[in-house]
């Protein structure tokens, strides 16, 4: 997983980076929130363990600002901050995980792993999808029975964009504002032909079109 990371306390910042490189995650490690608004607009993470009270922008900020412009990166607060209001207030910017410090790297390594189940975060290049079929998103093809089919690299991501929000209805500006997050988006005939040529592939019951409002990839 690509993993951002924003705490300030320098010391509590090595640790944890050092274990999610062990882990086997790619980590980038911010002390502030400037630093982190710049990263979340200029590239793509996986995941997003943020602090709350850094310096400039205040994580639940960060957050609330990320999910207005609708950017549903999987994150996790990590602060010192226990009181119900508090953990309240977190999950209302929109976090999906809160973590009271102090806490063991063993946890963290378990909340990570939920939301890996969560979000279908794959730890390699393939993705079990429904009927047997699996996306192999190094060689950009689909293996469907005995067959491989190759796709582009954005129709795969959008593919798993759909996955990790399964039996969610999903908008076409969404779909632009996360898989396109970090650069021009095309028109949105162009992103229902990506779709299109996906439900062609997988079959149309397992990415249902929402006339009107968008698409939900079916988990059933």
């Amino acid at each position: 997983m690509k993993i951002l990371l924003m705490e300030d306390d320098l010391i509590l910042n090595e640790i944890i980076e050092e274990h999610l490189l062990e882990m086997g995650h790619e980590v980038i490690s911010v002390f502030c929130g400037n630093d982190a608004e710049e990263l979340l607009y200029s590239q793509k993470f996986d995941l997003l363990l943020l602090d709350v009270n850094v310096p400039d922008i205040k994580g639940f900020e960060l957050l609330t600002d990320l999910r207005n412009n609708s950017i549903k990166t999987p994150a996790i607060f990590l602060t010192s901050l226990s009181l119900a209001d508090d953990v309240e207030k977190g999950f209302q910017s929109g976090c999906d995980d809160y973590i009271k410090k102090p806490f063991e790297l063993k946890e963290l390594d378990l909340r990570i792993n939920n939301i890996k189940r969560l979000f279908n975060i794959s730890s390699n290049n393939q993705i079990n999808l429904p009927n047997n079929m699996i996306l192999d998103k190094e060689n950009l093809l689909i293996k469907k029975d005995k067959e491989e089919i190759h796709i582009s690299k954005k129709e795969i991501e959008v593919l798993i964009y759909l996955t990790r929000n399964k039996d969610k209805i999903i908008s076409i500006e969404e779909l632009s504002s996360n898989v396109w997050a970090y650069e021009d988006s095309p028109n949105a005939s162009t992103i229902r032909t990506y779709i299109k040529n996906l439900r062609k592939i997988l079959g149309e019951e397992l990415i249902t079109n929402i006339r009107g409002v968008g698409y939900r990839f079916n988990s059933k």
